[in-house]
């Protein structure tokens, strides 16, 4: 089966495969893409016909012709337009001189099947696999950040060897590299790697270096650099690059492969239909909508290329029933011991089974007396939804993933390497049903539905006030509860005879809401963080003593935040390991004077006090003088690009001063660094972690200023 395809600028496409003796290409000249017009809503009057005589005088268009397809789930077969046209760069152009004649002279119309990326997009339509059929071989090819933004390099990384040397030296490498591997992947820090190298032969007078597998086409950028908002978060997409025979996976533009490996990359090609060169670049969401689609493909359900679902009406009492979000019982803040985590599997995917919640089925006309969804009276028609369809397999995937991974833990001789390929499986599918239910409310989803969003969380507050009514009714105490867990101790006015099994409890509940609730962990202590400026509790922070195992489970805290230096991390955690030995606020504040004597003696390593933040907008954007804006007019004086939604890091030099010396990038060679700056960072760092005994900052400055004046006395 072909992994990766490429498209000419003759029409022709090349269909790549693996074989024993390396990969070979076929040439497919019949390939002609397709996308649809159709009107916008059911009972639009539409002119399909004055449509069609005009794309049929087109040049760019191969065919036309009158087809049934369904242009919703919602919707039955219509009279649609289909238009084939000469060149997969050509469909959204033509689609956008449909959208000029809506309303007048053709009528209210829309346009499916249209914003596909292009290997996805001849997947689909030709109905090709582009699962490998053997195991991809790979190449690794990197850049250090120095030169990033260089036409030149100096320095290489071929398979996580580091070559240095003239332009010439360089090329001469990575084509070794190229001609002894022939490797089916390119793995490149980043896709600029491509188009510099072959800057690089042009400037040096290098010829015959190519890295491609097709000789007329060295290769060819499919996109250009971007940043974008999403969710508040500002990213960046960097430019994106083919090389023909070749799929390129660019680490800093990729989730799945950071999060997974290869093989989880492949198990989501097999289900979306993205060959792996486009699903490595793709978001969740992305993939996710590709699955859908496919189920929708089945089903003759055209793709909106711009979704306008309205929301169904709804009284204010509904409005305000329905905005409620998903279960929340506050943690109980202080250090609690004896602790049980128990989690509901994949609590939202099985919901949406469980109940049919679907995007085309959830209020439907047919049912519409009944009340299926609790205390908001949704009805789901009976006929089963889509998204059912689409999860359902992915769930019992999982499970029997999950059940293999068990087995292979538990053999005497492990397979390391079948372990490395189920565990990147699990991570993968794992996203994708993380992803499911939050898309549902995303008002750029394809098939998305704000109503299937209220009443996934409808269902899970019922279920988990279940729950937590069985699990205190049986002798349990719940501390905390979020979402799809609950952390219980056992009731102290309640005796142990009394008391019921969490595995009876568990599988008791499981037996009436009908999803699994699992037995996830036991705690000889946990903690839960309260709030910087508050003590109620904080939802997501909290760190707790695994029993039986040299471990702890963490959540939120300076430990687990990307910014967090190394040296900060270290020190938390050292004073975890302190706090669950001696559970003495005392002992850990110790641990931070040590810290604090190191930092303010020099002691430290500047590598491992390198923040890294994102940067939100360009250095010029800014108003305030942050330490974000220091590095980046140092990056500047440098010449390197570092863009909006992009990381810097750095290390604080001197907070005190509103000037480029304010900090220093993490690979200038420096051993300065502001100790009084990294101490805060510590005292908040400590604080995270004796806050749940009842100490804020104050309270470990007075004690740290206490320690300090004795020891001068003592002189």
């Amino acid at each position: 089966m072909p992994f990766t395809f490429d498209f000419l600028d003759d029409g022709r496409v090349l269909e790549w495969e693996t074989t024993a003796d390396g990969a070979v290409a076929t040439e497919r000249e019949d390939y002609s893409p397709r996308f649809y017009v159709a009107s916008r809503a059911p009972d639009a009057d539409i002119d399909l016909t004055r449509l069609r005589s005009v794309y049929e005088r087109h040049p760019d268009v191969v065919a036309t012709k009158i087809v049934a397809r369904r242009p919703g789930f919602r919707r039955d077969d219509e009279d649609t337009l289909a238009v084939d046209v000469v060149h997969i760069d050509r469909v959204i152009p033509l689609a956008r001189q449909a959208r000029q004649l809506s309303d007048y002279p053709v009528g209210d119309l829309a346009c499916f099947n249209v914003d596909f990326s292009r290997e996805f997009r001849y997947c689909l339509e030709t109905g090709v696999d582009p699962t490998p059929a053997s195991e991809l071989s790979t190449l690794h090819l990197s850049i250090p950040v120095t030169e990033t933004n260089s036409e030149t390099n100096a320095e290489l990384g071929v398979n996580g060897k580091t070559v240095t040397g003239s332009p010439v030296d360089l090329l001469a490498a990575v084509q070794d590299a190229i001609d002894t591997l022939d490797p089916d992947v390119l793995v490149c820090s980043t896709s600029e790697i491509i188009s510099t190298l072959y800057a690089m032969a042009r400037t040096a007078g290098v010829d015959g270096f190519t890295l491609s597998r097709w000789p007329d086409v060295d290769y060819q950028q499919l996109a250009g650099q971007s940043t974008f908002s999403s969710y508040g978060r500002v990213g960046h997409s960097p430019a994106r690059y083919n090389v023909p025979g070749r799929a390129i996976i660019d680490e800093s533009n990729t989730f799945f492969y950071g999060e997974t490996n290869l093989d989880g990359i492949f198990d989501l090609v097999s289900r979306s239909k993205k060959p792996a060169q486009e699903l490595a670049w793709a978001s969740i969401g992305n993939v996710l909508t590709a699955i859908q689609i496919c189920e929708a493909h089945d089903r003759g359900v055209l793709v909106p290329w711009n979704s306008w679902r309205h929301e169904f009406y709804k009284p204010m009492g509904t409005l305000h029933d329905a905005d409620r979000g998903g279960f929340i019982f506050a943690p109980e803040v202080g250090l609690h011991e004896d602790v049980h985590e128990l989690d509901f599997s994949s609590l939202y995917p099985n919901i949406i089974c469980m109940w049919n919640v679907s995007p085309d089925v959830i209020r439907c006309d047919c049912h519409s007396d009944r009340e299926d969804v609790p205390s908001l009276g949704y009805s789901i028609c009976d006929e089963q939804g889509y998204l059912v369809d689409v999860l359902q397999p992915i769930i019992d995937a999982r499970d029997d993933i999950k059940a293999d991974i068990h087995r292979e833990q538990q053999r005497d001789n492990l397979d390391q390497d079948r372990l490395d390929e189920l565990e990147g499986r699990s991570a993968a599918l794992k996203w994708i049903l993380v992803a499911c239910f939050g898309y549902q409310g995303f008002s750029n989803a394809k098939f998305g539905r704000i109503e299937c969003h209220e009443a996934i969380n409808a269902f899970a507050r019922e279920i988990l006030l279940t729950a937590k009514q069985r699990l205190e009714a049986g002798g349990w105490r719940v501390v905390h509860g979020i979402v799809d867990s609950i952390w219980v101790t056992p009731d102290p006015d309640v005796s142990d005879d009394e008391r019921e099994s969490l595995e009876t409890l568990a599988s008791e509940i499981t037996d009436t809401v009908e999803i699994r609730l699992e037995y996830e962990a036991e705690y000889e202590w946990v903690a839960f963080v309260p709030q910087r400026e508050s003590d109620a509790g904080a939802l997501t922070k909290y760190f707790g003593k695994v029993t039986g195992k040299d471990e702890f489970k963490i959540r939120g805290i300076e430990a687990r935040q990307r910014s967090t230096p190394e040296f900060i991390e270290d020190v938390q955690r050292d004073c975890l390991e302190i706090l669950g030995q001696t559970q003495s606020p005392d002992a850990v504040i110790s641990r931070l004077e040590r810290a604090i004597s190191e930092l303010h003696a020099g002691d430290v390593d500047s590598d491992r006090l390198v923040e890294r933040n994102r940067v939100s907008k360009p250095v010029e954007a800014y108003t305030q003088y942050t330490q974000n804006v220091a590095a980046l007019e140092r990056a500047r004086d440098q010449d390197l690009a570092v863009h909006p939604g992009q990381d810097v890091e750095y290390v604080v030099v001197d907070d005190e001063k509103a000037s480029r010396e304010r900090v220093a990038l993490a690979h200038e060679e420096t051993d300065q660094y502001d100790p009084s700056y990294y101490e805060t960072q510590l005292v908040r760092a400590v604080e995270s972690i004796i806050s749940p005994l009842g100490w804020d900052r104050s309270d470990i400055r007075r004690r740290l200023a206490k320690t300090r004046t004795t020891k001068i006395t003592s002189f």
